[in-house]
This record gives C-alpha cells, structure tokens and sequence, in this order.
C-alpha cells in the first residue's frame, strides 16, 4: 500500500507538473516581481532616514521606487552602501547602520538581518558558501579594519580577517579575494591578496594612491584604479591617478598606466575587452591590451554631481546626486551610439546600479 501511494503522488506530481508547463507555455514560472531588472542603490540621507532601492525593468518601462519598504512595510536603513549576491539571495548593506539585510533577490522579501560584528561595512563578495564583506572599523582608529566572513548559511559572522587601512572594493577569483585598500578617510596604496582557505594574506601589491575600484577581465586578471593623493590637507602630496593590472597567475603588477599632472580617475568598469573609467565630465575607453590612456574622451556627461557609474551590455549608467538633498537622477546611454537612452529619477543620493538577472 505504501508504494502504491508514493507512485502514485510521482504520477499526480508530474501530472501537475506538466499541465503547469502546458499552461506557461513550457516556459518556468517567474520567481519574482523583481526577477529581472535593473537595481540602483540610493544611499539616502547621511546620519538620519534611511536609504532605498529603486527598481528599473529590463524594457525601461518600469520605475518603482523604494521596494524595500514597499515588500516589508520596513525601512533599510542609514546609508546604503552596497549589494551583494549569492545564488537568490541579495546582501544590502547600510554603512552608518552597521546592518546587512538578506533579501530574496526575486520578491525582495526580507529573509533576516545580519547586525552583529560588523563595524563600517562597505563592499561584499561570495565565495564557496561565505560572503566576505569590507569593514572599516573605526575611522579614527587605524588598526582596527578588517574583512568580516558571513556564514551564509546562519546569516552569521563567524570569523574575521584584520587587514590595512581602508579596505573598500572587493573581487573573487577561485579561493582567492583582492581588497582594494582606498585608505577609508586617510590614504591607503595597496590591494591585499587573501586566501579564503586559510584566510590569511598571501601578498600585499603596491598599486596608485586611493585605489577606488577594480575589475576583473576575461583573461582572470585584475585591473586596478586609483584615482592619485589628494591635495587636502596637504597640497604637496597631490599625485595623478595610476591603472594597474594584477597577473593572477603570479599576484604580480604586470601593468602600470599612469594619468597626467594631477589627474584624479574614478569608477572603473569593464564590459568584454573594454575598460571604461571617469575624469571629469567625460567617460574614456580603452581595451585590456592597450598600454597607453586614450587621449579623447568616448562619451561627455551632463551629470551635476556624479555619484555613480556602471557599464553593462553595451549600456553606460550615471548616477547624478544633484544637490545632495532631493531624489537624484539616473542616465542612460547606449555605447555603440554614445547617445541617452533615457534619464529617471530615482532615489536621494545614487551611488550605482546592480543587475538582476
């Protein structure tokens, strides 16, 4: 009797199954409202309220503000930094509120909150079942920053890894994460080369000043932006901003591009074979195999204050701030055109976007 009744739930089963197929079209059921899109990250006010997501459809047609709090009834939280995936799962993460809230990436419903041993969080990665998060610590302390390892699985802190001054972006490759090391507010010049195995440093490379951003290319290697010193406090230690590529056969700078005079270059991104970075009111391209900077810009913005810059598929998105104080503005242009595709207006302060696909 007990194996007539597990047949036949197998039969119904798949019964269901197929007329479930049969009426979608074979095609599977979608997971979510927010399943495919696109997710810009609006810091919020800094200090007080809370920051936001907006949510723009693939097609351009669709822009919702604060899903968040539309899902949960709940806020996020105090400057919202960053987001991380794994799998489903989207890791948002609040700097001042020293928070990391699990979502499910799909229905952007709340799955828990992560508000223990983290202290400043910037930027997260996954790697092999553990997210690997930067913390800053205590600015005015500056011993005391570190990597924070999340077992994914609990939604818990379960180890750290202490590091130098200001680590701030973040990338994996295999077993091994490469922190840029911006200085958080100080001056910091180097990316650490972890081993997430035994987390422990392996290498330490001197890379530009105020490294800001890095990527990784389709040959597994590491290019590195630093923007240069800053001329606050001190004047004398202003410097140009440096491109480094890092061998991740050897962890070894194979590639040193330096900017002009005072240059300051911010928000490396990578689409194909296609570096692209900001200075100034322009956007400038160069492939992985070139070993000079480009000398005329690819595209010239009109952002007011730009706060944020991806590159994906072909498509260039801008993150405006404005003022600082009213909801900001994203811009989007299509790279084979150098052209605006659309402009919306999204959150209070936009630092990025994040692709849900």
């Amino acid at each position: 009797m007990k194996i007539k009744h597990v047949v036949l739930a197998i039969a119904l089963g798949a019964f269901f199954a197929s007329c479930e197929n049969d009426d979608n079209g074979g095609e599977s059921l979608p997971l979510g409202a927010y399943e495919n899109g696109i997710l810009v990250v609006n810091e919020g006010p800094f200090q007080n309220g809370s920051g936001t997501i907006s949510f723009l459809s693939d097609d351009l047609e669709t822009n919702e503000a604060a899903i968040y709090n539309k899902v949960n009834n709940k806020d996020l939280g105090n400057v919202i930094q960053s987001i991380g995936f794994a799998d489903n799962t989207a890791y948002v993460i609040a700097n001042v509120s020293n928070t990391i809230e699990v979502i499910n990436r799909n229905t952007f419903e709340s799955e828990g909150t992560i508000d223990a041993d983290l202290s400043n969080p910037r930027y997260f990665v996954a790697v092999n079942g553990k997210g690997y998060v930067t913390n800053w610590g205590d600015t005015s302390d500056e011993t005391d920053d570190f990597i924070a390892v999340i077992n994914l699985s609990t939604n818990t802190v379960e180890s750290t890894i202490p590091v130098a001054l200001g680590p701030e972006a973040i990338v994996a490759k295999g077993n091994t994460i490469y922190v840029a090391h911006q200085g958080a507010f100080g001056t910091n010049s180097i990316v650490s080369v972890i081993d997430v195995t035994s987390e422990d440093i392996t290498k330490t490379l001197e890379v530009g000043k105020r490294p800001n951003s890095l990527v990784l290319d389709a040959n597994d290697n590491i290019w590195v932006l630093a923007s240069g010193g800053s001329s606050w406090p001190v004047p004398e230690d202003e410097s140009a901003g440096v491109l480094s590529e890092i061998n991740t056969s050897t962890n070894e700078v194979v590639t040193t591009i330096n900017f002009n005079g005072v240059e300051h270059p911010s928000f490396l991104n990578i689409d194909g074979e296609n570096l692209y970075y900001n200075l100034g009111k322009d956007v400038y391209t160069l492939k992985t195999t070139d070993d000079t900077l480009p000398t005329s810009s690819y595209v010239t913005h009109t952002a007011t204050s730009l706060y944020g810059m991806d590159v994906y598929n072909g498509k260039l998105y801008l993150a405006d701030a404005l003022d600082y104080a009213s909801n900001g503005s994203l811009t989007i242009y299509d790279l084979n055109t150098q052209a605006v595709d659309k402009t919306f207006t999204v959150g209070l302060n936009p630092n990025g976007v994040y692709f849900n696909e």
